[in-house]
């Protein structure tokens, strides 16, 4: 596993399993102790912390080798509802602590809420805090009201819409940005798509982890979702070979600019 170091110092997996709609608790142990997943991505509107919060519970892994991270979302809104919520989490995850909390969206009360994270941080109950789907411009406006900068922007991101320029202000700031539907959800034929395929050929890997590849490339974090366990072995299989600048090139040629889940800079 490789790991990018957040504006916090702490370190963060380059590619997690996000569990959105995965409610399988032996799936998750098995992502972690068979596999080797140490990030796993969840979020109070997936309902499934306590799934979660099980299925750590059984693991053999160390609590302390593992990052995980959730999110308070439109129930959540206010100062006082977001504490609530960030309890609620520790609770339902059954931890002392969240490796991350994100703010699920942008919302009209976001700067409270930002608030009770920065507080919650500052308390030892989150360990770094972030946002979630936020363009540019929703970026720039929070900064202008936070003490403590974003650790990670969760954001739509893969070979067809990279987000480039989103990107580059993050990382002028020291926000790390993090992919969620790094595959698209198979959108757009990914998974047969002739660019990818044929540069795979190269490397006996497959389509989709070419295109991971391109985002970690990109120096992005990566949350790929897969209940297939050959799936999950393949989604974090990233790490024994290196894209040439023609690659590059080739995948940069997918790229369209457009949202295909109806977010956009």
């Amino acid at each position: 596993m490789r790991y990018l170091t957040l504006n916090n110092g702490i370190k963060i997996p380059m590619v997690g399993l996000g569990i959105y709609k995965l409610n399988d608790e032996d799936i998750i142990v098995k992502a972690i102790d068979d596999i080797g997943y140490r990030l796993i991505d969840t979020a109070r509107m997936y309902g499934n912390e306590k799934i979660l919060g099980r299925a750590i519970k059984r693991c053999k892994t160390p609590r302390e080798e593992l990052f995980i991270t959730s999110k308070v979302y439109t129930p959540d809104r206010g100062y006082e509802k977001t504490k609530r919520a960030i309890d609620d989490s520790l609770k339902n995850l059954g931890l002392d602590y969240i490796d991350l909390m994100l703010i699920h969206e942008p919302y009209s009360e976001e700067i409270e809420m930002y608030k009770a994270l920065e507080e919650a941080f500052e308390e030892g109950k989150v360990k770094s805090i972030g946002i979630s789907n936020y363009n540019k411009k929703q970026y720039l406006d929070l900064l202008e009201h936070c003490n403590i900068v974003p650790a990670v922007n969760q954001v739509e991101a893969h070979v067809f819409y990279s987000r480039k320029e989103l990107q580059k202000v993050l990382e002028e700031h020291g926000t790390v940005m993090e992919a969620w539907s790094p595959l698209a959800t198979g959108k757009n034929n990914i998974f047969t798509n002739k660019v990818l395929v044929e540069i795979g050929e190269k490397y006996n890997k497959t389509s989709a982890q070419i295109a991971l590849k391109y985002l970690l490339y990109r120096n992005m974090v990566i949350i790929p979702k897969s209940e297939n366990l050959e799936r999950l072995k393949e989604n974090i299989d990233l790490f024994d070979f290196e894209l040439t600048k023609e690659d590059i090139e080739k995948i940069e040629t997918l790229e369209n600019k457009i949202s295909l889940f109806g977010w956009y800079d």
